[in-house]
């Protein structure tokens, strides 16, 4: 049996049954990272993960009662702190930093019992779509090494897809965690705005930050929702809304769902669109229905994005300035230099690009001109979205417009790559739960992934509906 295969639930199961050790499990796992670490997905594995394993294996052994996922290996985002460990946001002005506490939902899941096994690569302080703009250097897919993960949580995607972990945690700003679960062929979902606390994650734009899982399968990714989610007094953003039990499936015989007829004009030539229009036809034999609706501003959802975003990222990446906890520059002179020269040294050229961006954007002569009209249209989009929830189950669309793309060709139109997310923004934009589940093959039979939304605080019925999607999907292809 090849463990790394296993999923969260199953391999819980199999060590509680003592059918596996959990030193086993870990082992396993680490062999299969350093196996395949020309991936560059895990840029440091956690020295004590054996240790971890060991005291589990000798609770077993003096028959103790085990927590919910005890010894399960996951991964994390270098963005979000563990005690004790580093943290970099795969930039080189973080190195050696050490996180002074943990994250709260690192906390839940260690109160869970899972075993942290190491750091995953991701895009420079979460500001790309692709894993290329990292100081640890490029990450690859998973399934074809010629080609990206997909961003910012790339390094999170591939180690699922790859195997490396059972499961990992990824942040979603505009996309990060669905695009490149898209790309890898595997689970991922961006929770309700405030459904998951941001405490412990280092900050990109906090009115879109959300962190959620990256799995094999959706049991996997609701049984780690429910653990994660939920108020946390440390994040004043965070919902008091119940968290239910989204591990159980309450599935519906059809649903009806909405389709935007914009995002359909976008489709026309795109590889995505038979893939998309076989999944229709499908749920209509099955019974369900379909509404048509239009978001007239959703070709806004992009420069809506890159307004908020970099403005948000510019008052957060303030703190960075080589003074407090940041590697500071060895050439300054005084303490203007320190700022200036740690700063332009120690930020990336996509950071750079974006905290550029910002502060033209908050500026006093276009303050009114762009951040508070993105403001304004933002609330627009989101009561035309609401609108529509009315009416149907869930909206469904693409998460990528294409398969992921080869390392590099991107890499000289910043535009370009920003298009990649073009599916993607409106849901954090929005604020709503979104869920990327593997739909079929596009060019050279590359994994896509339809994307499917939910009102917010629906991440019930968003896993009802993605398992009726997954199982037809599944059994279409059995």
């Amino acid at each position: 049996m090849d463990l790394t295969k296993l999923g969260v639930i199953e391999t819980a199961k199999l060590i509680r049954e003592k059918k596996v050790s959990c030193e086993e499990v870990i082992k396993a796992y680490l062999k299969n990272i350093e196996e395949k670490k020309a991936l560059n997905a895990v840029v440091e594995v956690f020295s004590d993960a054996i240790l971890e394993a060991k005291k589990v294996d000798e609770k077993i052994k003096n028959n103790k009662p085990l927590k919910e996922l005890e010894g399960v290996p996951m991964i994390i985002k270098d963005n979000i702190l563990i005690k004790g460990k580093k943290v970099g946001c795969a930039s080189k002005f973080m190195q050696n930093f050490v996180a002074p506490y943990d994250a709260t939902v690192i906390t839940k899941l260690k109160n869970a019992g899972v075993i942290f096994i190491g750091r995953a690569n991701m895009d420079e302080f979460a500001m790309g779509s692709s894993t290329e703009k990292s100081c640890y250097g490029i990450c690859h897919n998973a399934l074809d090494f010629s080609r990206v993960p997909g961003g910012s949580s790339g390094g999170s995607a591939c180690a699922v897809g790859a195997n490396l972990a059972c499961a990992t945690l990824g942040s979603d700003t505009g996309g990060s965690i669905r695009q490149p679960a898209s790309y890898n062929g595997v689970y991922g979902i961006k929770p309700t705005y405030g459904r998951v606390s941001r405490f412990g994650l280092i900050a990109f734009a906090s009115s879109l930050d959300q962190i959620g899982p990256l799995t094999k399968n959706l049991e996997d990714s609701a049984k780690l929702l429910e653990i994660i989610a939920g108020d946390d007094e440390h994040d004043m953003t965070s919902s008091k809304e119940k968290v239910d039990k989204y591990s159980n499936f309450d599935v519906k015989k059809t649903y009806k769902f909405a389709i935007c007829d914009e995002v359909e004009e976008k489709m026309k030539d795109m590889v995505t669109k038979p893939v998309y229009d076989n999944i229709m036809k499908k749920l209509q034999e099955k019974g369900c229905q379909f509404i048509h609706f239009s978001i007239k501003d959703f070709n806004l959802c992009l420069p809506i994005y890159y307004v908020l975003a970099p403005a948000e990222a510019t008052s957060n990446l303030g703190r960075f300035d080589g003074v407090k906890y940041t590697v500071r520059s060895e050439n300054a002179k005084d303490v203007n230099e320190i700022y200036l020269k740690s700063r332009s040294e120690g930020f990336g050229e996509e950071v750079k690009r974006r905290i550029l961006l910002g502060s033209y954007v908050l500026s006093s002569g276009y303050f009114d001109a762009y951040y508070n009209k993105a403001k304004k249209l933002q609330m627009r989009l989101t009561k035309q979205l609401t609108d529509v929830f009315k009416s149907a189950d869930a909206v469904l669309l693409p998460t990528t417009p294409n398969v992921a793309f080869k390392i590099g060709s991107k890499g000289d139109n910043p535009v370009d790559m920003y298009l990649e997310d073009i599916f993607t923004t409106l849901a954090n934009i929005t604020g709503v739960p979104a869920i990327s589940i593997p739909c079929g093959k596009g060019e050279d039979d590359m994994p896509l992934g339809l994307q499917i939304m939910t009102d917010k605080f629906e991440e019930k019925k968003l896993y009802s509906v993605a398992s009726y999607i997954d199982t037809l999907l599944k059994g279409e292809n059995a």
